[in-house]
C-alpha cells in the first residue's frame, strides 16, 4: 500500500505574541450634544441630517431681530458714555488750569476728577455690553462644535428654543473610533502572574498589535492601538475595561457596534506553537499530534497545550524545535503508517510557517 499524502510543517522556536480575544462595543471618540446658547425662533436649519459637517458650520440660523436690535442699543449707549467721558476730560481739564491759577477749590477738582473716572467706568461697561450683545447676535447662528458625522434634528422651522434648553442635535466623530472591551479579571490576574514570573515579557502598549473582528466574522482591515486598560474592576461583572483605537476612513464602525478584538498584551520567548486544527483529541480529551518520524512514518505524540495565539496555540510538553509536525491529512493515516509528507503553509498568512527548512527535510532520504 503506498505511503498516504499529509501536509507537514518543521516546528521552530520563535516569540509568540500572546493574545486575547475581548468582547467589545464601538464608540465615539467625540460626541457633542448641539444646544441653543441664546432663546428665539428657529429660522432654518442648513445641513443635511446624517451628513458630515465640519467644526464651525453652521447648523441652525434663529431669528436675528431682537438680537440686532440690542446690539444698535448697545452701540448707542457706548456712543453716549464716550460724549460723557469726553465732556468730562474737558471739565477735568479746565479745573487742572484752574487749580494751578488757585481759583478753585481743591474740592471742585476733586469732583472733577471723579466725574472723570465715574464717565471712564461707564464707557467701560457700555464697551462691555456691546461685545455681550455682539456675543449674542453671534449666537443667533448655531453653528457645529465639533467635525463629524451628525444625527436627525429633533426640532423644526418656528420652534422655539431656549438658551442651554433642549438638544438640537447631535455630532459624532467617528474616524477614529474607540472600542471598549472587557476582559475578565481572573485572565488579568494569570496575565500579570505570568509576566511577574518571567514566563512572558511585558508588550508596551504603543507596540501591541490591535485587530478587530466584525459581527459576521471577517477581519477588519485597519489594524488599531491599544491605548488604556482601566485601573479599577466594574464591582456587578468583576471584569476590567481596556479601550483601543481604530482608523475608520470608510466609516464602517458605527458606534454601539458589537465587535471582537484581539489584543496582543505580552509575547512567551522560546516558544512551540503548532497551528490549532493539528490537534486531536483521545477519547479522555487529552491533546495528540502525529508527527513524521526518522523512518518517515506517522508517530502518535500527547502534548500538553498552552496558550491560543490567533489561529495558532503553545506547546508546552510532547514536542520539540525541528520535529515535522503532521497538518493536514492525519485522518487518513495511524499509528506507524508510512507517509509521504508535503510542505504546507497556512493559506491565510504563509509566512507563520516558512516551508524552506521543510523543503529541505523532505529532499533528505528517510532515516538520514
Amino acid at each position: 500500500m503506498p505511503p498516504s499524502g499529509v501536509g507537514v510543517i518543521i516546528l521552530r522556536n520563535e516569540t509568540i505574541p500572546v493574545t486575547s480575544e475581548l468582547p467589545g462595543r464601538i464608540s465615539a471618540t467625540r460626541v457633542a450634544d448641539v444646544r441653543p446658547r441664546v432663546s428665539g425662533i428657529i429660522e432654518s436649519r442648513e445641513f443635511e441630517q446624517g451628513s458630515v459637517v465640519q467644526e464651525g458650520d453652521v447648523l441652525f440660523k434663529l431669528d436675528r431681530a431682537t438680537y440686532e436690535i440690542a446690539v444698535d442699543a448697545a452701540r448707542a449707549n457706548v456712543a453716549r458714555a464716550e460724549a460723557v467721558l469726553a465732556d468730562a476730560n474737558a471739565t477735568e481739564r479746565r479745573y487742572i488750569s484752574l487749580k494751578e491759577r488757585n481759583i478753585t477749590s481743591e474740592a471742585e477738582y476733586d469732583a472733577a476728577v471723579a466725574a472723570r473716572l465715574q464717565a471712564a467706568a461707564s464707557l467701560a461697561e457700555a464697551q462691555a455690553q456691546l461685545r455681550a450683545a455682539e456675543i449674542n447676535l453671534g449666537f443667533s447662528e448655531i453653528k457645529a462644535p465639533i467635525s463629524g458625522r451628525i444625527g436627525r434634528t429633533l426640532v423644526t422651522e418656528g420652534a422655539l428654543v431656549s438658551a442651554q434648553g433642549e438638544v438640537l442635535t447631535t455630532i459624532q466623530q467617528l474616524d477614529p473610533v474607540y472600542a471598549d472591551m472587557q476582559q475578565p479579571v481572573s485572565e488579568l490576574l494569570r496575565l500579570r502572574k505570568a509576566l511577574a514570573s518571567g514566563e512572558l515579557e511585558q508588550v508596551d502598549a504603543g507596540a501591541a498589535r490591535v485587530v478587530l473582528h466584525l459581527d459576521d466574522g471577517s477581519q477588519y482591515p485597519h489594524p488599531g492601538k491599544l491605548l488604556f486598560a482601566e485601573a479599577t474592576v466594574e464591582r456587578s461583572s468583576g471584569q476590567v475595561t481596556l479601550r483601543a483605537e481604530f482608523p475608520n476612513p470608510e466609516g464602517l464602525l458605527l458606534p454601539g457596534m458589537y465587535v471582537r478584538v484581539s489584543v496582543e498584551q505580552a509575547t512567551q520567548a522560546d516558544a512551540i506553537a503548532i497551528p490549532s486544527q493539528a490537534v486531536q483529541r483521545d477519547a479522555s480529551g487529552a491533546a495528540q499530534v502525529y508527527v513524521v518520524n526518522a523512518q518517515g512514518a506517522a508517530e502518535l505524540r500527547p502534548v500538553k497545550l498552552g496558550r491560543i495565539s490567533g489561529n495558532r496555540i503553545t506547546v508546552q510538553t510532547g514536542l520539540a524545535a525541528d520535529d515535522m509536525l503532521v497538518v493536514d491529512g492525519f485522518q487518513k493515516i495511524g499509528p506507524g503508517a508510512p507517509v509521504a509528507p508535503a510542505c504546507w503553509s497556512d493559506p491565510s498568512n504563509p509566512d507563520l510557517f516558512p516551508t524552506d527548512a521543510c523543503e529541505k527535510r523532505i529532499a533528505k532520504p528517510a532515516g538520514n
